[in-house]
């Protein structure tokens, strides 16, 4: 989706924020953008296309997920079946809430993120350990990603199962602290 600006409204419009559920919110993924006014999938639209059934990486246009700092945002990308996002810029607060709930925020040079338009379906592997990320070509390209959200994604936790991981040190310490 190499259209620039996508915000948040549009990933998962406002009306659809009645819930605290993750569940079943891929479905109104891009609402707008996926169904008509009567509530009919648009063939042209490319998530509904046959060719991108089961994609689990997004690539989208510059500054994506801009906008209100919705959670829901990125739960809808997962629960869509994304793993990841990839773009040239990825708006912060998206970014963190991304992190924060599994799906990894990629970011990658301009000659990169054209090159994956110019090839779409183009199967990719990111390398959440070495912060790579593999194009079919061979090349290998780094992407930034702070060690704790690293951590937390490679082991399938978030923040509170972090400090859950480390209860006994936390107990611990608070003995000693005492």
């Amino acid at each position: 989706m190499p259209i620039e600006d996508i915000d948040t409204d549009q990933i998962i419009p406002a009306r659809f924020l009645t819930t605290t559920s993750r569940r079943g919110l891929g479905k109104r993924l891009f609402a707008d953008w996926r169904y008509d006014a009567d509530g009919r999938e648009r063939a042209d639209f490319v998530l509904n296309r046959p060719e991108s059934e089961g994609a689990a990486v997004l690539v989208g246009g510059n500054n994506f997920g801009c906008g209100s700092s919705r959670e829901h945002a990125p739960w809808a990308l997962v629960d869509f079946g994304f793993r990841a996002v990839i773009s040239t810029e990825i708006a912060d607060i998206f970014r963190s809430n991304s992190l924060k709930n599994g799906l990894i925020p990629v970011i990658v040079d301009a000659a990169t993120h054209e090159w994956l338009i110019e090839h779409p379906g183009a199967e990719v592997a990111i390398d959440l350990e070495g912060r790579s990320l593999e194009l079919p070509d061979g090349r290998s390209v780094t992407f930034p990603i702070d060690g704790f959200s690293r951590y937390c994604l490679m082991n399938g936790i978030d923040e509170l199962g972090f400090l859950l991981e480390n209860e006994s040190s936390i107990r611990a310490y608070e003995q000693r602290a005492s």
